[in-house]
């Protein structure tokens, strides 16, 4: 690393832009090698910070959420909930019945897994 970084990375963190130190090196390169412009170099890296931003702030929801496990449907143990059938399940995980505007309701006795769909 050289003097200019060590400004940068100080300055980064005075300003509370905790992605760019790391990252902003690479972008660099990335806009050199497309020839990009200086203002192309800019919204890569503000966009960069933006999406760590974004992120952070999901991460902090979730865990105020009190949610305690994350589950997802990657993790759905279909064999125990053999009543379920996998491919009703994968057409909901597309979402296509947002757009038809249409309600799914989860029914079932206890212990066969509809929790794990909140």
């Amino acid at each position: 690393m050289n003097l200019q970084h060590d400004r940068i990375a100080a300055l980064c963190e005075q300003l509370k832009l905790d992605r760019l130190p790391a990252e902003w090196p690479s972008v660099a390169q990335a806009t050199i090698d497309n020839s990009g412009t200086h203002a192309d170099f800019l919204e890569a890296v503000l966009q960069l910070q933006h999406d760590g931003q974004n992120e952070r702030r999901r991460q902090t929801i979730l865990r105020l959420s009190g949610l305690p496990v994350i589950k997802t449907l990657a993790q759905f143990d279909y064999a125990y909930a053999s009543g379920v059938p996998r491919s009703q399940i994968q057409e909901l995980a597309g979402l296509a019945f947002i757009e038809r505007q249409e309600n799914v309701v989860l029914l079932g006795p206890s212990g066969v897994g509809k929790t794990h769909f909140d």
